[in-house]
This record gives structure tokens, sequence and C-alpha cells, in this order.
């Protein structure tokens, strides 16, 4: 799988339209992993978008607090009602946004090639690719970790052939983690970092 990802990435970094960004497939520059969480639109990933993304780095058993970005975007389109129920963010919370371009310019060069941590990272990543697709011609190469996976990890291993239950909420109760305002693309990041920080004791991460 590791071999795979290789061959594609290569493939991707003879694609990328603009050099500059050719440090996305350098070895990481920094140690760790970050933690990453968006709110959005709504939650169809084919056509909703990105109004907050955040970032905080986790170097050994620290989050680095003082290292995580919070960006503000403008989408194209209103927030649904159902979204702003959600996480609280109305469209005039978003209107001085930065454009979505301007957001993953400052967005990558923070996380460079870093692996990236989250829960239910594969719909932030669906809608980071959307913007970064059509601009560098490239989907995210970063290595990827599934909080819910390395949670599930554990729990089958106590406790085999049993129903997981893998929702957010459940996750950090069951790992004491403390709850801080849902919703939120910065608090979201940090209680996963947290997550991943006690799961990681007692689990071997193989990064492909």
């Amino acid at each position: 799988m590791l071999l795979l990802k290789n061959i594609y990435n290569q493939w991707q970094k003879k694609r990328l339209l603009h050099q500059e960004y050719g440090f996305l497939f350098d070895p990481p520059a920094y140690p760790g992993v970050v933690s990453i969480d968006c709110e959005t639109t709504g939650l169809d990933p084919k056509k909703d978008e990105i109004i907050t993304i955040a970032a905080i780095r986790i170097v050994g058993n620290q989050i680095l607090a003082s290292e995580s970005i919070s960006l503000t975007l403008r989408p194209s389109q209103p927030i649904s009602d159902a979204s702003i129920k959600i996480h609280q963010m109305r469209n005039c919370d978003v209107v001085d946004g930065l454009s979505p371009i301007e957001a993953m310019q400052q967005f990558l060069h923070f996380i460079g090639s870093s692996p990236l941590l989250g829960y239910y990272l594969a719909f932030d990543v669906a809608l980071i690719n959307r913007i970064i697709k059509p601009w560098l011609g490239i989907h995210l190469p970063n290595p990827l970790i599934e909080l819910s996976a390395l949670y599930y990890d554990k729990k089958i291993g106590l406790i085999p052939q049993k129903h997981i239950d893998l929702r957010f909420d459940r996750i950090l109760n069951e790992l004491a983690i403390p709850p801080l305002a849902a919703h939120n693309a910065h608090n979201d990041a940090l209680m996963v970092a947290m997550a991943y920080l006690k799961l990681t004791k007692t689990i071997n991460l193989k990064l492909e």
C-alpha cells in the first residue's frame, strides 16, 4: 500500500501546476502530525464548501497550541439553515472571510507534508481537494490518519466481534476527553488531538 502511495505521489508531483508547492512532496519539515477540522456549508462533499478550517500541530506527546491556525473562508453559496443550527456560523459571519485559494495558501504552508489527523477526515479532505485540484492540479498528498479507525483498532482488540460505536462524542467520552464547544473547527481539531495522544499510547501507527 505504501509503495502504491509513493508511486501515485510521484505521478502527482509531475502534474503540479505551481512548483513553489513542491514542498508538499518533500519529507516533513516538522516531526509529528497535524490535527485538522473543517466546518462547512452543508454535508454534501460534492457541492458544499468549507467556511472554517483549523489545524494544530502535535509533536511527540505534546499538542502545540501555539502552533495552530484557524481560518474563515468566504463561500460562493449560502450556508444551509441546517448547518447554521449545527455550528452557529451565519452568512454574515463569513462575508469578510478569505477566498478559498487565499485560505488554502496559508493552510498548505502550515501543514507542509506532515501527516494529517482528523475525525471523518475523508469528508474534510474531499472539500480541500475540490479547492486545490483546479488550482494546483493535484490532490492533497499528505498521509492521513483517521481517528475513528485508531479507536476501532483499539476496541476490537479488547472486545472482538462486538459492535463498536464510532460516534465522535462516544469516542471522547470513552477516552475521558474534556468536552469543548462542539462544531467549532479549532475545538474539534483540539479534541481530536487529545484523543489521538491517548490512543497512540497503546497503538503502533503505520502511516500509509
